[in-house]
């Protein structure tokens, strides 16, 4: 899924460099695993689209640069940008401007003294990034959301970029061998509007 989001970035952008940043729970040690507090930490995970790797060589990629953060997940992201020291703009993040989020923790109802307690959706959530796909996988389905700057994007746009990101998934399940500039995100409408403009 984020080699996929990552391919969706580099086709809307035509750039070969995407940046995404991914959040990590940072609860790899036994000591605080009992501990109550917020430890979730910032990667930064780059793919590389130069040559027009097949979909299989991106996923090894993926995978790779995924593994390498994991093993460097202790590292805060702050001191990373303190030794990097990108140009800063206060109105965004200073390393990555799309954010990838994958929960695959079950929810679980808790009832206290006969009080059944659940999660809530909460509607209005904002966002610090230009772009924030969500992936909950809940009872063997995935579900997907997104969050945007409404300055850069409204809601149609967003609507017609889930729709290229499900047939990208589509095309990739089909034939993961194929390169990246092969795998179609258009929907059939927007192919027969190409072909009779």
């Amino acid at each position: 899924l984020l080699a996929a989001f990552q391919i969706l970035l580099h086709r809307y952008t035509g750039q070969d460099d995407i940046v995404v940043g991914s959040p990590i729970a940072n609860r790899n040690r036994i000591e605080i695993e009992g501990l109550i507090g917020f430890f979730v930490n910032t990667l930064v995970l780059r793919a590389n689209f130069t040559g027009n790797p097949t979909f299989t060589a991106l996923l090894a990629q993926v995978r790779e640069t995924a593994l390498d953060a994991y093993a460097h997940q202790d590292l805060p992201f702050e001191k990373l940008v303190e030794e990097l020291r990108p140009e800063r703009d206060l109105s965004r993040s200073p390393l990555f401007q799309a954010m990838f989020v994958f929960q695959n923790t079950p929810s679980r109802d808790v009832t206290l003294n006969r009080l059944d307690i659940r999660p809530m959706r909460i509607a209005g959530e904002t966002t610090k990034f230009d772009l924030k796909l969500s992936v909950n996988e809940e009872a063997r389905r995935l579900r997907i959301g997104v969050k945007y700057d409404t300055n850069l994007f409204n809601a149609d746009t967003i609507e017609r970029m889930l729709g290229h990101f499900q047939n990208l998934l589509q095309g990739i399940v089909s034939d993961p061998y194929q390169r990246i500039a092969d795998l179609s995100i258009l929907t059939k409408v927007e192919r027969q509007q190409i072909l009779f403009a």
